[in-house]
């Protein structure tokens, strides 16, 4: 199977950088999957799930917004965070939530937003933290 370049930045570091069969993300019209051969294109990215697929398996990353660029085989993700399933406190991530919810329950004032933004992070970063992680190490720069 032919594969394409899959590049992960965040401000910090290079979280991914390797040739994958398949990634699909969390664009903020939907799920999107991107084949080797897709067309070029680009997609501001929610808060979400990103799974990557290749001959190894399939790995998930959290990934918190930014863009994504699909071009001549490489698709490019800058994001402001990702996360792997062992960079994930799960017990924090649960602490986070349960702190917004209250918050939310509490109040509608400016924190409002802030705690839907919590909440929505909380939960990616939970749904992340129960998978495994595959070759992290051996395949990626961070």
């Amino acid at each position: 199977m032919s594969k394409f370049r899959l590049r992960i930045i965040t401000p910090d570091v290079i979280k991914v950088d390797e040739e994958v069969d398949m990634v699909i993300l969390r664009s903020m019209t939907g799920d999107m999957g991107i084949l080797p051969g897709h067309e070029a294109g680009s997609a501001v990215l929610d808060y979400g799930v990103l799974r990557i697929l290749d001959d190894s398996g399939e790995r998930r990353l959290a990934v918190y917004g930014g863009v994504a660029e699909i071009r001549n085989d490489v698709v490019t993700v800058l994001t402001s965070a990702a996360e792997w399933p062992d960079e994930i406190n799960r017990s924090d991530a649960e602490e986070d939530l349960d702190s917004a919810k209250k918050r939310l329950e509490s109040h509608h004032d400016a924190m409002e937003l802030k705690d839907q933004v919590t909440v929505r992070r909380s939960l990616v970063r939970i749904e992340v933290s129960a998978y495994p992680l595959l070759n992290k190490s051996s395949e990626s720069k961070g």
